[in-house]
């Protein structure tokens, strides 16, 4: 006699190795009475003819038993590794083939075709135009030193963008040749020397009143072995939150020339 452990239905057909209800594996189980084919579920355990015609045997659908899948239906793993690994491989490969032909051919370019270099001029700086007219004088010196050093490397350089910048629209100075000249004419006629490599200033003081400043001293020339000073006095105006030169007057302090090698 077989047994089903899920359902405990027994069977006496020895064909029979699985459940027909549930396809548990039967299990062999002694019984006294080998004639007993089934145990019937209902009738107070009286067996009808419908307990006996209603079971017709039916295999299991699906179920395939622990242990029996064949050998050559297990999946290999091996394979698939190997390939990965050739397939990575040959990635590396052919980066660095591409490498070794694109590279040199980019360093050729950038060397024929060097960047451009775009540069810009420096912004002027941000000026307060309601700032009022400083009142401490050494302040006011070391602002108007300031102004005659660009103002001098304007006149050598002939720079026209600055001088309009130091100047005042009502500016009014010595001309080169003794007279008056306004803001137009200096910028017309100024020229660019070549000869001048270094200058120096010396004694220089400054009177306020108000708004107003005058800054007098002596600038050295040194050019070519050679010195010339001059005396000068230059006034100036505060505008639009800074210094604007309104006029200047120079004298030769001295005649000869001096070697001050």
């Amino acid at each position: 006699m077989k047994r089903c452990r899920t359902c405990n239905r027994t069977y006496t057909d020895p064909s029979l190795t699985y459940c027909i209800d549930d396809g548990t594996p039967l299990t062999t189980d002694v019984v006294d009475d080998e004639s007993t084919v089934v145990t019937p579920h209902g009738n107070g355990g009286r067996s009808t003819e419908e307990d006996w015609n209603a079971v017709a045997y039916r295999p299991p659908s699906g179920y395939v038993p622990p242990g029996n899948i064949p050998r050559g239906k297990q999946r290999r793993v091996w394979p698939w590794v190997v390939g990965l690994l050739g397939a990575f491989i040959l990635g590396v490969v052919a980066l660095g083939i591409a490498a070794a032909i694109f590279v040199p051919r980019m360093v050729r370019s950038r060397q024929q075709n060097p960047p451009v270099v775009v540069t810009t001029e420096e912004p002027a700086p941000v000026e307060n135009v309601d700032a009022p007219a400083p009142t401490d004088e050494a302040a006011v010196l070391a602002q108007l030193t300031d102004i005659e050093n660009d103002w001098t490397v304007a006149n050598l350089n002939a720079d026209k963008k600055k001088l309009d910048r130091i100047l005042a629209d009502d500016y009014v100075g010595q001309s080169p040749t003794g007279g008056l000249q306004g803001k137009k004419e200096y910028l017309a006629t100024v020229e660019r020397d070549t000869t001048v490599e270094k200058w120096q200033f010396d004694a220089l003081k400054v009177h306020l009143s108000g708004d107003r400043a005058t800054l007098t001293g002596k600038i050295t020339y040194f050019a070519r072995g050679q010195q010339q000073a001059f005396d000068f006095t230059d006034k100036f105006v505060w505008r639009n939150g800074r210094w604007q030169a309104t006029g200047s007057e120079v004298q030769p302090t001295q005649q000869t020339d001096v070697n001050y090698h």
